[in-house]
């Protein structure tokens, strides 16, 4: 009966150390990005972004979404996956107004998405 408890308690213990590992390799990865994309935003902002300045953060996302796959569900992926395809898009044709507007929800989902995932108690129940 002793033994029971010890490997459940064990268990539960270890489950939470990886959780919380997990959320932390998570929030460090959306940090990178999202600090990514406010680079990218003051350059739109100032008209002077071109587009090996949206491909560098899209090949900076391709690398990280490489790893986030096995943490966060392809759809949230795919999400951030549309609204980059569209910035870049709208910086290689030069409507930065258009591009400002995307770059704000990529920023929004950015910082809103890891918290999606935190361990948290509405996050469980």
């Amino acid at each position: 009966m002793v033994k029971s408890v010890i490997y459940t308690l064990t268990a539960i213990v270890l489950c939470l150390v990886l959780f919380i590992c997990v959320e932390l390799y998570v929030d460090k990865q959306f940090e990178d990005f999202s600090a990514a994309v406010d680079t990218l935003y003051k350059k739109v902002e100032d008209e002077t972004a071109n587009r090996e300045d949206g491909y560098a953060v899209k090949e900076m996302w391709l690398d990280k979404k490489s790893k986030l796959h096995v943490f966060v569900p392809h759809n949230d992926i795919s999400y951030v996956d549309y609204w980059l395809n569209e910035t870049c898009g709208l910086i290689y044709i030069g409507d930065y107004e258009g591009a400002l507007c995307k770059l704000e929800v990529l920023k929004e989902i950015a910082d809103a998405l890891p918290g999606s995932y935190a361990v948290r108690l509405e996050n469980i129940f």
